[in-house]
């Protein structure tokens, strides 16, 4: 990248120390250039123009959200093959079979088609940083922090079941056929290589990490990075763009739908994962339906106790359910409270009525206490009948406590609505403050200028009085002699 300036003619010749910003000998205008980058790395017309990196970044973002569409498709139909070969061996088919290899090589083409995705969408994300940057060195946007992102996500990617290919049922060239009643997870038996059997129903259950692309493409694909007006704006206001800030504007413009998105996905996944845990030691939770209420109360935090988790791993998932449980309830609490809100119109109607209320309540309250007191002064006259005298005091302790209470609550109650005024209004009384102010300003302003428009004229006045008065002592004088 190179910075020129013209200093007067756009054909002056430049000698060997231009570089330098010197001017040549021969006292000709020159063209000065610094190089901003190392020598044989220079950017493109088109890549230099400021338009067409603008063009060349629209494109980056379109090919970014295209990829990772492609790898969040790529990474569920991974998923979704893992599943149906826990689902369908061996019902369906037998260890080892044709179909067995082939469904594990449908998975092993998708993780590594995901891999090559992840790869290319890296890439467009570098370039994208190296225009957003104007670099021309790619090395130096790959940081730490950068790599390490990169190589945890090939390997959370990379991770599929892979113990079909070692066939650890066989022996002998023969494959042993399990018992009738049992329903081995993964085409594994529970009496050959133990070790085995857990180590790919732990790399089935942790391709579900493959998911961390869903907040990826919900990113990519919102509606708040694509519009410019949210850009600009929130340049201005120095915010970030991240999922966080996405997630927070999908919950206070959907909550509901976010949460029961995420409920529903998170039961069915929780529930599958604790039956492929179960299955091993042939309990009753090992079945999708038992699994489903178990996963369901434990979501709820109800646990009736009828029936629990016996191995490590259904324990590990219902714990995480628990947690998910705790956390999602927390944010139904906080969008049914702010649902259950009122708005400022609502309010101020609400508070103004009950004002009303009290008001007429206070009314009362002070004409009972009047009538106890004119009560209370006739019986004072008649000394005869002592029990009316006490009677009306009575009355009139009761009607002086009502009325303080009612007082004492008006009181907290506008304390509450004060505090409730919003910005507009209080917006448009400092308006009303400022304008009157500035009226009086004004008409103080005319007031002092017509003052010094008089003691202009009465200065006037008095040096022709005073002239006057010399003229006039003058011609006395003349007269005299």
């Amino acid at each position: 990248m190179e910075m020129t300036a013209r200093l007067a003619h756009s054909d002056a010749k430049v000698d060997g120390r231009n570089c330098d910003g010197l001017v040549n000998h021969n006292g000709e205008t020159t063209e000065i250039r610094v190089p901003l980058s190392h020598a044989g790395k220079r950017l493109s017309p088109i890549e230099g123009g400021n338009l067409y990196r603008l063009r060349d970044r629209k494109f980056l973002l379109e090919d970014k959200k295209r990829l990772c569409a492609w790898a969040l498709g790529t990474a569920v139909l991974g998923i979704l093959l893992m599943v149906l070969h826990a689902e369908l061996c061996p019902v369906v088919y037998q260890p080892g079979s044709i179909y067995a290899l082939s469904i594990n090589g449908l998975i092993s083409f998708s993780t590594g088609c995901l891999l090559i995705l992840i790869i290319a969408f890296h890439y467009k994300d570098i370039r994208l940083f190296i225009i957003d940057h104007n670099q021309v060195d790619w090395r130096i946007a790959m940081t730490s922090n950068r790599v390490l992102g990169i190589s945890l996500e090939l390997v959370v990617c990379a991770i599929h079941p892979v113990a079909n290919y070692l066939r650890p049922d066989m022996e002998d060239g023969v494959w042993e056929k399990p018992e009738q009643n049992s329903s081995t997870p993964l085409c594994l038996s529970s009496s050959h290589r133990a070790v085995m059997l857990d180590v790919e129903l732990l790399l089935s259950a942790l391709m579900f990490l493959r998911l961390y692309l869903v907040h990826r493409a919900v990113l990519l694909h919102s509606k708040v990075l694509l519009s410019a007006s949210y850009r600009s704006i929130g340049s201005l206001n120095n915010i970030n763009f991240t999922f966080r800030f996405v997630l927070k504007v999908l919950m206070n413009k959907y909550p509901a739908r976010t949460l029961l998105v995420f409920i529903m996905f998170f039961w069915l996944s929780a529930s599958w994962m604790l039956r492929l845990c179960e299955r091993q030691q042939q309990v009753e939770t090992g079945g999708m339906d038992t699994a489903l209420w178990l996963i369901a109360i434990t979501f709820l935090t109800v646990g009736y106790g009828d029936v629990s988790p016996h191995t490590s791993c259904g324990k590990v998932v219902c714990l995480f359910t628990g947690v998910m449980g705790v956390a999602c309830t927390a944010m139904l609490v906080a969008v049914m409270t702010k649902k259950l809100a009122l708005n400022k119109g609502e309010k101020h109607v609400h508070f103004f009525m009950m004002d009303i209320q009290i008001s007429k309540r206070i009314r009362h309250a002070a004409a009972n206490v009047l009538r106890e007191c004119w009560l209370l002064h006739r019986t004072t006259q008649t000394k005869d009948n002592s029990g009316e005298h006490r009677h009306h005091q009575r009355h009139l302790l009761e009607a002086i406590r009502v009325f303080r209470n009612l007082r004492l609550k008006q009181r907290k109650l506008r304390d509450f609505a004060s505090e409730m005024v919003d910005l507009s209004k209080m917006q448009m009384i400092m308006c009303d403050l400022s304008a009157n102010w500035n009226s009086s300003y004004h008409e103080l302003e005319q007031r002092i200028i017509s003052m010094e428009q008089k003691l202009d004229e009465l200065g006037r006045s008095f040096q022709i009085t005073s002239e006057l008065l010399t003229q006039a002592l003058h011609r006395r004088r003349l007269d005299h002699r």
